[in-house]
């Protein structure tokens, strides 16, 4: 549809060449960037409906978590070497929310308490995020407390 040019041509998304319009390699960057946020909006919507109905929350919802993510991405990408329990706790989260799911809704009358799963998950990124910080974790593989 738009010939792209095979090296970067600067900072530009466009140029021209001899009188035709090609695109450059950023350009296609930032179209597959974005197609990844169409993709993961798709994804997430059927996610935000099973906690509620009300469209308007499952908009916004989507809306602020394209905002935020890359730039959360971005800002924890160079410190995320510091929080190597973090994975783990984010792991335990996850189990958490998949028993909630399956087995501990149906002991609790099908409504399992949001103020518990909010303070147990809540708990768990603390601890993850404070064993982190308290006990340094060596490149050998080796914990030294801090």
């Amino acid at each position: 549809m738009i010939p792209i040019t095979p090296g970067l041509e600067g900072d530009r998304f466009f140029l021209k060449k001899n009188g035709v319009l090609h695109a450059t390699p950023p350009l296609v960057a930032l179209v597959f960037i974005e197609l990844s946020d169409i993709v993961f909006v798709v994804d997430s919507v059927p996610a935000f409906f099973a906690i509620t109905k009300e469209p308007l929350i499952v908009f916004t919802s989507n809306i602020f978590a394209i905002l935020g993510l890359r730039a959360l991405f971005f800002l924890l990408a160079g410190v995320m070497h510091r929080f190597w329990a973090l994975n783990y706790g984010l792991g335990i989260i996850l189990v958490f929310v998949g028993l909630k799911m399956v087995w501990l809704n149906g002991l609790f009358g099908g409504k399992f308490p949001i103020a518990w799963s909010l303070g147990i998950i809540a708990g768990l990124l603390a601890a993850s995020v404070a064993l982190s910080l308290a006990v340094v974790k060596r490149s050998n593989s080796t914990l030294v407390p801090s």
